[in-house]
């Protein structure tokens, strides 16, 4: 199995979601080292905080769906949960030693040796504290520049803006791309990340003429991510599409 590639038009980034999450294990190393050998603009992922302070990449609140064992992210040590095998992109439970839970550093160091764009999902509200650790590991690593950051807890973008003037910070969202979104982005100068059914032709001009950028997620069929290329989308996140 690969990669589906569709006919897009230039302008078009795409995004691997949670790495090639359609062939391996998503969020795992694995999933990020087959985005950065393939064509794609940036790798996408989640971040968390554990218990201990670590910053965790995963996406979901507890690892009961790709995890061998239950944890709640978030209440639970770094060492626990790092030591956890996670299931097989084919259904296998604690079949290969090397699908474990990353931390930010590998997801981050994958992006610079593969030159890839990364795209973060700052899970869930954060501290002022958590998001100045995760912006400064970042920067140690020497790819902040290489950084999109997402969120759809508007309250971490704020902060993110306060921290990096010049960064860019997209919204996810479900909400339609409305006169009603401008209000949420512009003060900030974010962009959009939408549920790409919300979309219609007209949000998406709406967005361009007031500068922003929109990025759509997950967008696995051909069908709809040429229809959104044919309308000058800016990025396409997908598990499977290249």
């Amino acid at each position: 199995m690969n990669t589906i590639k569709f006919e897009k038009t230039a302008q078009v980034k795409m995004i691997a979601h949670r790495g090639v999450s359609g062939l391996e294990t998503e969020n795992t190393c694995a999933a990020f080292v087959a985005a950065g050998n393939r064509s794609y603009f940036g790798i996408e992922t989640d971040v968390h905080v554990s218990a201990d302070g670590a910053f965790i990449i995963f996406h979901d609140d507890d690892t009961e769906r790709v995890g061998a064992e239950k944890y709640t992210i978030e209440e639970t040590d770094s060492k626990i949960l790092r030591d956890m095998l996670l299931i097989d992109a084919d259904g296998g439970a604690g079949t290969r030693s090397d699908l474990r839970i990353p931390v930010l550093r590998e997801y981050v160091g994958i992006c610079r040796k593969y030159e890839k764009v990364g795209v973060l999902e700052l899970k869930n509200s954060m501290t002022s504290d958590a998001i100045a650790g995760i912006v400064s590991e970042i920067r140690k690593e020497g790819w902040l520049e290489n950084v999109i950051f997402i969120s759809f807890a508007h309250e971490n973008l704020v902060e993110l803006r306060r921290l990096l003037p010049e960064a860019k910070l997209q919204l996810l969202t479900m909400d339609a791309a409305d006169e009603k979104m401008l209000p949420l982005l512009e003060p900030w100068g974010l962009d959009l990340d939408i549920y790409y059914p919300a979309l219609t032709k007209a949000g998406l001009e709406l967005m361009h003429e007031h500068g922003i950028e929109v990025n759509c997620w997950t967008v696995d069929e051909p069908a709809d991510a040429g229809r959104l290329a044919e309308w000058g989308i800016d990025y396409i996140t997908s598990n499977i599409l290249e």
